[in-house]
């Protein structure tokens, strides 16, 4: 191999992160996956934040983005422990960050999502009062309405 041939792991880490985040979005935005794909997509969040983690640039921020995306295909799995777990982790690094409120706002309506699955009625409420109240704060009107959407969609799992 040629000097001119050498790969520049950050550039690869660049590169991954962001299309294994997508191609896990992509997965996510469908009404209807095989089992197969459940599995691409949850591989493919994993992945994205592990490319994250080798930046240079990653911040909090980007963590708590990437937890966020592995709790949202655990709840879309029906994964309430999992789910919570990468919420949580999600909140924290978001709190870590100090991030505005769009992201803190997320990170909770992550804990939210994944404690209606759970069962856990007051966890839920509190979780989306907090993510409501957040996305208040959230001066631009799209991403504003994006959190407030997501929000509505939340949902106590009902017993089997």
């Amino acid at each position: 191999m040629s000097s001119s041939d050498t790969i520049d792991p950050q550039q690869l880490h660049r590169q991954q992160s962001v299309a294994l985040f997508n191609r896990a979005w992509d997965l996510l935005d469908r009404s209807e996956r095989t089992p197969a794909e459940d599995e691409a997509m949850f591989l493919a969040a994993c992945a994205s934040l592990w490319h994250w983690n080798q930046r240079d640039d990653v911040t909090a921020r980007h963590r708590s983005i990437g937890c966020w995306q592995i709790s949202r295909v655990q709840a879309m799995l029906n994964r309430g422990a999992d789910s919570m777990h990468w919420a949580r982790r999600s909140l924290e690094e978001a709190i870590a960050a100090g991030s505005d409120p769009f992201y803190t706002g997320y990170a909770h309506e992550a804990v939210a999502r994944a404690a209606g699955i759970l069962g856990k009625t007051e966890l839920m409420r509190r979780h989306q009062t907090t993510a409501r109240d957040m996305a208040a704060g959230v001066a631009d009107e799209g991403l504003r309405k994006a959190l407030q959407d997501d929000l509505n969609t939340v949902r106590l799992r009902k017993p089997s």
